[in-house]
């Protein structure tokens, strides 16, 4: 059984609302108190919010194991106690060889120091030696694509120019433990891509990352285990594809119509979406074997030239597909005034078992696009017994099954 690399117990992180009073008792904080306080009546009482609330985990060595949650939901203060930024309220926290994380943008970066000067510093931070700061120099400078700039300033630096040094640094640190955070959506994508390979080559070398993203497709590939987390509390653990729908759960059941108050000034409006089987008939349940409909109702104002509709599938959070309905049309259509409907069937046997949700990103290219985020969800089940003798798993790999077009010939008697 492999070692352990992070085992927490009992952790909390508790900080005060609305306080005027200092935490800590620092001079500064007291001399500031007495300013706020003064001409105003003290708040007799102070509000205590829970970022984490009595959280366990153990994560082995060599695991890359995805914290995913809502906004708010404590993966941040998780990450920040784990690398010791901030302390914990209760509870205790045990790393088992050296830390290197990348919370945010540019952390332990000087402004006024170039590039080179703050890999040096950065590097001293995060515990490297000068003579492995030296031996890993341009290796860092190539990852992170800054060779023209690694004398400049920082504080002139592009955000992504930023994200991307701060990463190579941390990365080479070759750390038993990797810790990152969403900082890596302020890269472009061909540089998440490396990054999530360079994650990658960390955790086939035997260390253990901890990765916090929104992008659940990227924690989906890189992580073998997730922990979901709401509210400061633990509420799943386990395979990343179960927590992943577990994350999917958290959102409102939808009905399967939804009625919107567009705004007025649109010149063309979406005024319901609505998810219906192969027969018309409203619903959020299917089987593998249903056929699923997304009814798109609009109204237009006003002619209208060039109106595209996208919709975008997800299941279980992570997206999957996306049709136009101009996919079949050399050009969009014009739109004359009225209300239209436009409706996007998928076959039966084709949406695999999980909890989808549709986007919509609706308009025209002169007068820009209007998206609606997961509007509508709904379910897919697998009840069908047929596969048992078939010689393949249930649950195939991926989120869509292909039909595919076989044949069989023979070619010798």
């Amino acid at each position: 059984m492999p070692d352990l690399a992070v085992a927490v117990s009992g952790l909390s992180k508790e900080y005060r609302l609305g306080a005027h009073g200092p935490q800590y008792g620092r001079l500064t904080e007291t001399i500031t108190d007495a300013f706020r306080r003064r001409g105003r009546r003290r708040s007799r009482s102070v509000e205590h919010f829970l970022a984490l609330d009595d959280v366990d985990l153990e994560i082995s060595e060599g695991e890359v194991v995805g914290i995913v949650g809502r906004n708010g939901a404590g993966k941040t203060t998780l990450l920040k106690v784990l690398s010791r930024v901030t302390e914990p309220t209760k509870g205790t926290v045990d790393l088992y060889g050296r830390v290197s994380a990348l919370l945010e943008v540019g952390t332990g970066f000087h402004p006024e120091l170039t590039g080179r000067e703050n890999i040096a510093l950065n590097g001293a931070i995060l515990g490297m030696s000068r003579a492995e700061v030296a031996r890993k120099f341009d290796e860092i400078v190539e990852f992170a694509e800054v060779e023209r700039f690694i004398d400049t300033p920082v504080k002139r630096y592009s955000s992504g120019m930023y994200v991307r040094l701060a990463f190579s640094v941390a990365a080479s640190l070759e750390p038993e433990v990797l810790i990152i955070d969403e900082v890596l959506a302020v890269g472009d994508a061909r540089f998440q891509k490396k990054c999530l390979g360079r994650m990658t080559e960390v955790a086939r070398e035997g260390r253990t990352v901890l990765f916090v993203s929104h992008n659940t497709g990227a924690v989906a590939e890189l992580c073998t285990r997730a922990v979901l987390l709401e509210q400061g509390r633990k509420i799943s653990e386990g395979p990343v594809g179960d927590v992943l729908m577990d994350y999917a759960r958290l959102a409102e059941p939808d009905g399967h119509e939804v009625e919107l108050d567009p705004d007025p000034d649109l010149p063309v409006a979406v005024t319901a979406v609505s998810v219906r089987d192969g027969a018309g008939r409203p619903t959020t349940m299917f089987d593998l074997t249903d056929e699923v409909e997304i009814g798109i109702t609009y109204h237009v104002r006003r002619p209208t030239h060039g109106f595209q509709i996208a919709l975008g599938l997800a299941r279980n959070v992570i997206d999957v597909l996306h049709t136009f309905d101009t996919d079949d049309e050399e050009e969009a259509d014009a739109r004359a005034p009225g209300l239209y409907e436009a409706r996007c069937r998928f076959p039966a046997s084709f949406l695999k078992a999980g909890l989808w949700s549709a986007t919509l990103s609706t308009g025209t290219p002169s007068e820009g696009f209007q998206s609606l985020e997961s509007i509508v969800r709904f379910e897919v089940e697998d009840r069908t017994v047929n596969t048992q003798d078939k010689g393949y798993r249930r649950d195939r790999p991926g989120h869509v099954i292909s039909p595919g077009r076989w044949t069989t010939e023979r070619l010798e008697r």
